[in-house]
């Protein structure tokens, strides 16, 4: 979420509205496994296709602290490295009351995040752009892109395509992955030195994809799970 200008101290929280949304989805959400080592950051994110027939393409992405140490919260392990900027964004104070939901989303900065890391996508019409590999590769190139940009060397800005991506080559396409408790054929990509990407077809229109920093992998279960759309 990002937010602009002063927020009234009585400021509705904006992931109650988007979490709504998950009721109402044509297809079933795919979310991690529970486990000690991640929390839902309660904020799904949206991205939505229409033309002249509709909506033709729907994916829904969920977002996870990251706990290093969950025996203990106020370990300094479950921390990271924040720059300056980050630093002084959080810790700064403004002299104005904030809304509680806003000082509460803003501490969990402090902590790693697996951001966007599941995607749930439906798309209206098969094409070379919906398949499996193909949404597999594109949610790894963005979670690279904009989670990974000093360590690719990507400068700010527009980012184009480069050697920095993974491509089609990287696809294992006889990997399995765990969903609801039954091991389902899958796809991945365990080549990347930053990210670790897996994904399976759920429907002939729906796929699911997850994407995680390749330094929280040994933290992870990577198993997935159908959400109830009001568990939120």
């Amino acid at each position: 979420m990002q937010f602009a200008g002063v927020l009234p101290e009585d400021a509705p929280d904006p992931r109650i509205q988007a979490r709504r949304r998950l009721i109402d989805l044509p297809f079933p959400l795919m979310d991690l496994t529970p486990q000690p080592s991640i929390e839902d950051i309660g904020a799904p994110g949206f991205a939505e296709g229409t033309d002249a027939k509709g909506r033709f393409q729907l994916s829904v992405s969920l977002s996870y602290t990251l706990w290093r140490n969950p025996d203990d919260r106020s370990d300094p392990v479950n921390l990271r490295e924040l720059d300056p900027q980050e630093r002084a964004a959080i810790d700064d104070v403004p002299p104005w009351p904030r809304p509680s939901w806003l000082i509460e989303y803003v501490e969990t900065m402090r902590y790693p995040r697996l951001w966007e890391a599941v995607r749930t996508s439906w798309n209206r019409d098969a094409s070379e752009y919906t398949t499996l590999s193909r949404q597999l590769i594109d949610h790894a190139n963005y979670i690279l892109m904009n989670e990974f940009r000093e360590e690719l060397g990507l400068p700010p800005g527009p980012t184009d395509d480069g050697p920095w991506q993974v491509g089609p080559s990287s696809v294992n396409a006889a990997a399995t992955l765990e969903i609801d408790g039954h091991a389902v054929p899958a796809a991945e990509i365990d080549t990347d030195p930053f990210v670790y990407a897996i994904g399976a077809q759920l429907d002939h229109d729906v796929v699911t994809t997850v994407v995680v920093p390749r330094e929280h992998v040994p933290l992870l279960r990577i198993a997935l799970r159908t959400r109830d759309p009001g568990s939120a």
